[in-house]
């Protein structure tokens, strides 16, 4: 009995760990399974579709792919995560009936800054509206506090992005912007005081 149990327990684990590195779901929306998954072999995001016959369709490399990263289904198609022990970022991801092709059509990052929280925060982008949204925070040396900046709304411009185009740039490109709204807005914030 008590081996059962521990292999139960071993068995759910290994689910919990590992099942989010594959999502069998209907991406394009044709009633029929579809197949999409983290490579790690190859540091890539796959989808079969059956409408492509279940040719793979991957994404560019990902060189910053670690243990803390898959994919799970989201109401209108799936979600691509990567995380680290201080921060980590998401993707959203749905077919494009009209291209058919998978789009990238949302972003998201968040960071718990330094040992301080300094530049901790969350903000995401919705790549179809152009909508950026940020909620940061950063220590104010002279107050020694943690200050919330106002909310940050921006507009940011992508081009459409699908899923052959992703890869590790599209995030980094999108954090520097990211950065660049931060510092701007602590630095309005701070001479306020």
């Amino acid at each position: 009995m008590k081996k059962s149990a521990v292999t139960l327990i071993f068995l759910f684990t290994q689910l919990i760990a590992f099942g989010q590195n594959e999502l069998l779901k209907d991406v394009d929306h044709d009633g029929i399974i579809d197949t999409v998954y983290v490579d790690s072999t190859k540091y890539t995001i796959v989808c079969k579709l059956s409408t492509k016959n279940y040719n793979p369709i991957s994404s560019k490399p990902i060189e910053i792919l670690n243990l803390m990263s898959g994919v799970v289904g989201t109401k209108n198609g799936f979600e691509f995560f990567n995380d680290w022990m201080r921060a980590g970022y998401k993707n959203q991801f749905r077919y494009n009936t009209k291209t058919k092709k998978i789009q990238l059509i949302g972003m998201s990052r968040y960071e718990f800054g330094n040992a301080v929280n300094d530049g901790s925060g969350e903000s995401s982008v919705n790549l179809l509206t152009g909508d950026y949204i940020g909620n940061w925070n950063y220590y104010d040396e002279d107050k020694d506090k943690l200050t919330k900046i106002p909310t940050i709304k921006a507009k940011m411009k992508f081009s459409s992005i699908n899923l052959e185009d992703f890869g590790e740039e599209i995030y980094f490109g999108y954090s520097e912007n990211c950065a660049e709204l931060f510092y701007k807005h602590k630095k309005i914030r701070m001479n306020r005081r």
